[in-house]
């Protein structure tokens, strides 16, 4: 097994498009790491170039202690699934997860064994003599895997596998497939769309966007502590809320004036935050700390003010609410038995222990570590 260090990586296209801008990332021997953005953010691209099925216009690849810029993708000793699984449908599901290791001429016995051993792990062992057409997605979805775990990688790289399966399912082989991490003991790289399945099964998250790394850390980290406005909007279903606003001194302490919103600043942040009294800043706090109702015996420190409930979406263990005040509008995650009223002004508690503050121009975070 081994750990995958990129350094300085670059991926310039003839047009003068620059897909992956300079980024460094040391990924640990046996460590699940995801790349996680939006739509063209480079992260697809970046595993493409760890695979050698993209080329690297400069910087360093390293899988172990062997720079790989120019060994070809079959002797990089790494295995790839892809999005659409690219099983070969003449094929039966033994074959094709022998194929690889008939290419590089394994001994029929040994590929008998290895064939049977990833088939009892992934539970297709019963479908050895079916074709891809009568597999169902995640069936496939399972095939693939096999087919990457025979050939005993040094690394597993994985481009949104799970992206062609319905909902049910994807919450099922996310399981799975962290589960056969910790039983493979193998370095993974899984890419994603989704966000959910990045805090889900990565030991450690790496945000991207337009080619960029934002941010690296493990998945509670980056959740808690985002270092700029792009992170902590991007991680959380629902995104977290962010109003345009000014620190300012009154009643003694910090405040949050935002039109309509006067939100006292706990004094444990007091210090991090009085240089930047008299700023504009921009007011970031998540959905679940918002509240509809008093938060007595609550831990946090709250403060009040109202708006009006615009939408209401009841999701059965918690209830979205979509709410107004002034040229604000923001959403709060609340408890299911909310008595909250469509059109209804109600009194809106935010748990200020939770606030974030990011500079408006920049995006960073004006940290309160």
């Amino acid at each position: 097994m081994a750990g995958v260090f990129i350094k300085d990586l670059v991926k310039l296209y003839p047009n003068g498009f620059k897909a992956v801008n300079s980024i460094n990332l040391d990924i640990k021997d046996k460590e699940f790491i995801v790349l996680v953005g939006p739509s063209g953010c480079g992260k697809s691209t970046t595993l493409r170039m760890v695979a050698g099925l993209e080329e690297v216009s400069s910087g360093t690849i390293s899988i172990g202690d062997r720079v790989v810029n120019d060994v070809a993708p079959k002797d990089r000793n790494i295995a790839m699934v892809f999005q659409n699984y690219a099983l070969y449908p003449h094929m039966d599901v033994y074959t094709n997860m022998a194929f690889g290791l008939k290419l590089r001429k394994f001994p029929k016995d040994e590929i008998e064994q290895r064939v049977k051993r990833a088939a009892e792990m992934l539970g297709i062992t019963s479908m050895l003599d079916r074709k891809p057409k009568q597999l169902s997605g995640g069936q496939r979805q399972r095939v693939a895997v096999g087919r990457a775990i025979v050939r005993d990688p040094e690394v597993f790289l994985f481009d949104e596998p799970l992206s062609n399966l319905d909902a049910k399912l994807r919450v099922t082989m996310r399981g799975e497939l962290s589960k056969l991490q910790k039983q493979l003991e193998t370095t993974m790289i899984y890419v994603t769309h989704d966000q959910v399945e990045a805090m889900t099964m990565g030991d450690r998250m790496v945000i991207m966007k337009d080619g960029f790394i934002q941010q690296v850390g493990a998945p509670l980290e980056v959740y808690d502590y985002p270092q700029n406005e792009f992170v902590a909007g991007f991680i959380g279903s629902p995104p977290m809320n962010f109003f345009r606003a000014k620190l300012v001194k009154g009643d003694g302490g910090l405040m949050i004036d935002s039109s309509g919103f006067r939100l006292r600043v706990p004094t444990e942040y007091n210090t991090y935050y009085d240089k930047y009294v008299n700023r504009d800043v921009t007011f970031g706090i998540r959905p679940e700390d918002v509240a509809d109702q008093p938060q007595e015996g609550r831990r946090g420190k709250w403060e009040t003010a109202t708006a009006v409930v615009e939408v209401i979406e009841p999701l059965g263990a918690e209830i979205i609410l979509e709410l107004s005040k002034g040229d604000h509008s923001f959403v709060a995650r609340v408890d299911p038995h909310s008595k909250s009223q469509l059109n209804q002004e109600v009194s809106v508690y935010f748990d200020m222990m939770k606030m974030h503050l990011f500079d408006p121009e920049t995006g960073k975070v004006l940290s309160r570590k």
